[in-house]
């Protein structure tokens, strides 16, 4: 039986054998057919419903393969201090909070970035102090690989001036010795950990908003790297019937022990909630300058980052997860932690190679590859690696890059370099690091540039395609996801995930992209959001 069909439209399929039609059917959340208006009509029954689009655009629902759902779920209710331009700005807004927050409840933000204050420097307890004496101030970096906390936070935490570092982290202390309120790295968690956390179900109704606000912007999938508190609060909203949105959960260090006690493998689950891969971290990031590099950061001849897993380690807990059936997908941002990644990986793929296992049975990832050493730019295709990287990077860190890693940065948030070696490349926002709009993410593909610079784009001989960059957010998380058989286009057989443009993508200016409207998503057959008659 015929459920809907969608004619008079502008179906852009993402499928060679079909590029363009007029007219989808849909049956049972999946494409059945394709083709002109007057083939595909003659399927209808007397229950089918006709949707026309008036010559609106369709593409394959978008994923973002990248991201912290929930995170992103509890930034939405946060103090917003994303990207102020000036520290009296985020302290003001923390102010402002906490004249309507009860005593000694927590104040909790995020998206400072130091870089872009006139002084540069990282702020301090005290700056909160001054404002919030009672209530413990927790506010992430954009970066999400630092925190900056009041007196009152490290006095919950039980941080003092003696407190020693943890393991791959740094709590960050004046020349007197004293701790500042900045934390580095695992240093975070010493704080973090004491924020009262909320219920499960309290969590699923927060999730509620950001998936509002995931399907206005096309998303109809999404890779996310959360707590194992994000997969229950998913699976509540499924059994509530409100999980609108297809997810992909990736298995964090900590609990991986338990996962592969649990007889969990790769793709457990099903089209809605399934399991990825185990999720390591290599190093930190950009901003705080704890990504780790082969060279020093410029004006820092002692900084060359900090590794969070060494090299090692890391060999032990990829090897293990892929004994197990398990891929494992790395966060490495600088130079360095991308070489001993890869590193890893040469030594995993040879035993498995041993075992007879192919490598698209274990879809290994490097997640950022925000900068790559010349030598290692070929070593992602030679190893079948998945080069998970977020385009709107390279314009939001432009400024920071050049200034710590200068001439560098000509290897730096560079994917075109990763498809012209044949890698495979998919694309994500990260947020809540950055906004959750993958139109964003492919208007920085195809410019490279935010805002209008530069003109002609940062290092222009790296843009993409259009249709590079929209494979980036459909082929390719498909083909990590282990769905490529049912996701990333529109085709018989195919999950029914689509979305609606207000116009042809293919047909408007570059600068344009930011300004298309989604009208209307669809998820598994169903409108999740429409905004069309």
């Amino acid at each position: 039986m015929i459920d809907t069909i969608l004619l008079g439209g502008n179906i852009i399929t993402l499928d060679n054998k079909q590029p363009r039609v007029q007219a989808i059917a849909l049956s049972y959340g999946r494409v059945v057919a394709l083709g002109a208006d007057d083939q595909v009509r003659r399927l209808a029954n007397a229950a089918t419903k006709f949707v026309n689009l008036d010559g609106k655009t369709v593409l394959p629902g978008l994923t973002d393969a990248h991201l912290h759902w929930e995170a992103q779920a509890l930034a939405m209710r946060s103090v917003n201090v994303f990207e102020v331009s000036d520290k009296s700005i985020a302290v003001e807004r923390v102010r402002e909070r906490v004249h309507e927050t009860p005593a000694e409840v927590w104040v909790q933000g995020q998206g400072w970035a130091q870089d872009l204050w006139p002084d540069r420097a990282f702020p301090t307890r005290q700056d909160l102090d001054a404002v919030a004496p009672a209530h413990p101030v927790y506010l992430s970096a954009k970066s999400g690989h630092a925190a900056w906390v009041n007196s009152a936070a490290l006095q919950r935490a039980g941080i003092s001036d003696s407190t020693s570092d943890p393991e791959g982290g740094q709590i960050q202390r004046d020349a007197d010795g004293a701790a500042t309120g900045i934390l580095l790295e695992t240093a975070m968690d010493l704080v973090s950990e004491r924020i009262p956390r909320p219920t499960v179900d309290e969590l699923a109704d927060l999730m509620l908003e950001a998936q509002n606000h995931a399907l206005h912007c096309g998303i109809t999938m999404i890779h996310d790297f959360d707590e194992p508190s994000c997969l229950a609060a998913l699976q509540v909203l499924r059994e509530r019937g409100e999980l609108s949105l297809r997810a992909l959960k990736q298995i964090n260090q900590q609990w991986l022990g338990a996962a592969l006690d649990s007889g969990i493998r790769s793709g457990f689950g099903d089209d809605w909630i399934r399991i990825g891969a185990l999720k390591l971290f290599a190093d930190g990031a950009l901003g705080p300058k704890t990504a780790l590099m082969f060279e020093p950061y410029q004006g820092e001849p002692s900084n060359y980052g900090m590794a969070v897993v060494d090299k090692e380690e890391m060999i032990e807990y990829v090897s293990r997860a892929s004994a197990f059936g398990l891929p494992s997908c790395i966060h490495a941002i600088g130079d360095k932690a991308v070489h001993d990644t890869l590193d890893v990986f040469e030594v995993v793929r040879r035993e498995e190679a041993e075992r007879g296992v192919q490598t698209q049975d274990r879809r290994h990832r490097i997640e950022h590859v925000q900068i790559i050493h010349p030598s290692d730019a070929g070593r992602l295709a030679e190893l079948d690696v998945i080069a998970s990287m977020q385009p709107i990077h390279a314009t939001t860190d432009r400024i920071t890059a050049v200034r710590y890693w200068g001439e560098r940065t000509v290897y730096a948030y560079n994917p075109r370099l990763q498809l012209d070696q044949g890698a495979r490349v998919v694309f994500g926002s990260d947020a809540p690091v950055e906004p959750l709009d993958p139109f964003i993410g492919i208007h920085a593909a195809v410019t490279r540039e935010r805002d209008g610079q530069p003109a002609g784009g940062w290092h222009p001989e790296a843009r993409l395609s259009l249709h590079e960059s929209l494979l980036g957010f459909t082929h390719g998380p498909a083909y990590a996801a282990r769905m490529e058989d049912r996701l990333g286009k529109l085709a018989e057989g195919f999950l029914a995930d689509l979305i609606v443009l207000d116009r042809d993508i293919y047909q408007v200016e570059p600068e344009e992209i930011l300004e298309l409207k989604v009208l209307g998503t669809m998820v598994g057959g169903e409108w999740r959001y429409r905004a069309f008659d």
